[in-house]
């Protein structure tokens, strides 16, 4: 019976009928089989896990076929299959939503996660050099067992204070090597503000690798100064 309801849909389709006239015949053939064929004996018929599991389509295909000709001709089986059916489907759109709205929050907290790393990064890029203790003269040549500087080579902002008594102005910033050799510069404006004149340039040290450098600082058009340095 259920192969005939078959061969009628392919008919209903060459004669042009609309997808949505093709379900409302379905769906009328599917109640006239919920009344037409009454088995109050129950002659025959399969036991509820085969018809939950034709429904919930966890039975092979071949193993199924035995019993569609009796699922068509059953008005008990068939009510039975079309509420195992209806249950399966409810439970399958259930886990699809569940599975949609479980995608939704790994990427809320994927999201969530990847700005928090991404300020945290914006926090570690920004290094301060504190040289309000230093005197405006003193360099590497002057003061050979000074301290060196230790800051990150991911930074690309530096904050510069410079010795107190330093103006305002124009001033040049670059690393070079031991040797003299530049590699990396900046330039920005020193301005004074409560009694520390305070220099903020972009210069990004990522293209140097960890080891020992030599910072310089002038004031444009005078000598350098120079720190010595560890990128770690």
């Amino acid at each position: 019976m259920v192969k005939q309801v078959s061969n009628r849909e392919k008919r209903l389709n060459g004669r042009g009928y609309s997808a949505r006239n093709e379900r409302r015949l379905l769906d009328t053939l599917g109640r006239g089989l919920l009344k037409e064929y009454p088995n109050p004996e129950r002659s025959g018929c399969p036991g509820s896990d085969v018809l939950r599991r034709i429904a919930s389509r966890k039975m092979a295909l071949p193993e199924a076929e035995k019993w569609l000709d009796h699922l068509g001709s059953c008005s008990p089986c068939y009510r039975d299959f079309s509420q195992f059916q209806k249950a399966y489907q409810l439970r399958r759109k259930r886990t699809l939503l569940a599975i949609a709205a479980s995608i939704l929050v790994a990427a809320s907290i994927g999201g969530w996660a990847l700005v928090q790393k991404h300020n945290k990064t914006q926090i570690t890029q920004t290094a301060v050099l504190d040289f309000r203790n230093w005197s405006v003269t003193r360099g590497i040549e002057s003061n050979p067992e000074v301290k060196p500087l230790e800051i990150s080579h991911k930074v690309s902002r530096l904050e510069i204070y410079l010795p107190m008594g330093s103006s305002e102005g124009q001033y040049d910033i670059r690393i070079a090597t031991a040797s003299g050799e530049s590699l990396v510069t900046a330039s920005g404006i020193a301005k004074l503000k409560n009694g520390v004149t305070a220099l903020r340039v972009a210069m990004r040290l990522s293209s140097l690798g960890p080891g020992t450098y030599i910072l310089q600082i002038r004031k444009t058009g005078l000598e350098w100064n120079a720190y010595p340095l560890v990128l770690h």
